[in-house]
C-alpha cells in the first residue's frame, strides 16, 4: 500500500525539452509514473494538413482537462488509472488504453498542466522549462515532420496562427507558478544537477 504519493509537474512551450527532464529524472529515479498531457487531447479528426488550424490544440480546452484531473486525483490517491492513447497523425484519441498503476512517484509533463488551478493544487513541484523560441521552433519542426507526417508549410502554418499566439496567451504566464525555472531544458546540465536534489527529496519524503 503506497502511504504518499508525489507529483512532479513539466511544462513549458512546445520543443522547450520537458520530455528530456523527464527522461533525465527516469536515469535517477526509474521507479515513477509518467502521465503525458497530450495523451488527453480531445479528438479532432476532422483536420488535417491542409486545414490544421481549423483546431487550436494550443488552447486549454484543447485538453480533457476533467479526465485529466481526474486521474491525477486517483493516483494521488493510490488508485489505478486506464489512461487514453493519442494518434498525432489522425488527431484523435485511440480506442485502447493503458492501466497504469499508482507509484510513489508522478511525473506529468505538458503544455498547459499550469493553467488548472486544481491540478496545479496536486502538484508538489512545477518545473517551467525556458528555451528560446528559434529552438523550440526548431524542434517542433523536425519532430512534427518526421514523428507525425507533416508538411512544412503545415507546421510554420500552425505555429504562426495558434502555436505562437497560445504559448503567449496560456503557456508563458504560467511561469509565476514554477518552483523551479530551468533554462534549456534537459540540455543544460547545470540546471539538472541543481534539480536532482529536488526530486530526489521529493520521491523520498
Amino acid at each position: 500500500m503506497i502511504k504518499e504519493v508525489k507529483i512532479i509537474g513539466i511544462t513549458g512551450g512546445s520543443g522547450s525539452g520537458k520530455s528530456t527532464i523527464a527522461r533525465k529524472i527516469a536515469e535517477i529515479i526509474p521507479d515513477f509514473v509518467f502521465i503525458p498531457q497530450d495523451n488527453y487531447y480531445r479528438s479532432a479528426e476532422y483536420i488535417n494538413n491542409e486545414k490544421i488550424t481549423a483546431y487550436n490544440f494550443d488552447h486549454p480546452d484543447a485538453f480533457d482537462s476533467d479526465l485529466f484531473y481526474n486521474h491525477l486525483q486517483a493516483l494521488k490517491k493510490g488508485k489505478s488509472i486506464q489512461m487514453p492513447q493519442y494518434d498525432f497523425v489522425n488527431h484523435k484519441r485511440k480506442d485502447v488504453f493503458v492501466e497504469v498503476q499508482p507509484r510513489p512517484l508522478v511525473v506529468i509533463e505538458g503544455l498547459m498542466i499550469l493553467t488548472n488551478p486544481v491540478v496545479r493544487e496536486l502538484i508538489d513541484l512545477k518545473l517551467y522549462v525556458d528555451t528560446p523560441d528559434d529552438i523550440r521552433f526548431i524542434r517542433r519542426l523536425q519532430r512534427d515532420v518526421k514523428e507525425r507526417g507533416r508538411t512544412v508549410e503545415s507546421v510554420i502554418s500552425q505555429y504562426l496562427e495558434v502555436v505562437r499566439p497560445g504559448h503567449y496567451a496560456f503557456i508563458e504566464p504560467t511561469r509565476i507558478y514554477a518552483d523551479l525555472i530551468i533554462p534549456e531544458g534537459g540540455y543544460n546540465d547545470n540546471a539538472l544537477e541543481a534539480l536532482l536534489p529536488f526530486i530526489k527529496q521529493i520521491a523520498a519524503s
